[in-house]
């Protein structure tokens, strides 16, 4: 990504109204929400009450706040549909089955691309690195696949993958 005068080139692409500092925030988030959305896995807090006690830890900004509230609150809200989604799309991986690091990132991937206004093939891209650094190359396949496909056949994911909306 490269600062341009109107803008950020995410991909080549240019977008406007997004600065680097919101793409760090966004970027903050989704780790923070992958962490909370896996320590809650374990069934002890919730995923929003762990949230809340890492931005309280972190001191993160409103911005990166705000988006990780906005993403847990998507994936626990929808977490019965998206897990059916997972065995629509990807019926060879049970949820059940996953380990729980996948299932936290498909969740949180699938989550963001259904759920927030972020464009698609960014969200795609995020998860898909997020999944490459926290689980390994099969699981990157695995999420890549799997939010893509989604992406293609979702009506959320078809109204946004042309990236022309400000995120």
């Amino acid at each position: 990504m490269t600062q341009r005068a109107g803008g950020v080139t995410v991909g080549g692409t240019p977008r406007e109204g997004i600065s680097s500092d919101d793409i760090t925030a966004r970027r903050l988030a989704r780790r923070l929400v992958l962490s909370s959305l896996f320590e809650a896995e374990f069934g002890q807090r919730t995923a929003d009450a762990i949230l809340e006690r890492h931005l309280a830890e972190g001191g993160a900004d409103e911005t990166t706040c705000q988006f990780a509230r906005s993403l847990v609150a998507g994936v626990v809200e929808n977490r019965d549909s998206i897990d059916a989604l997972i065995e629509k799309v990807a019926p060879q991986y049970p949820v059940v089955q996953l380990a729980r690091m996948d299932r936290t990132l498909l969740r949180g991937g699938i989550g963001e691309v259904l759920h927030s206004g972020t464009p698609s093939r960014v969200a795609v891209a995020e998860w898909v690195e997020l999944a490459r650094t926290y689980s390994g190359e099969p699981t990157r396949r695995l999420v890549n696949g799997v939010l893509g496909r989604i992406t293609r056949d979702s009506v959320a994911g078809a109204r946004r993958a042309p990236e022309t909306e400000s995120q």
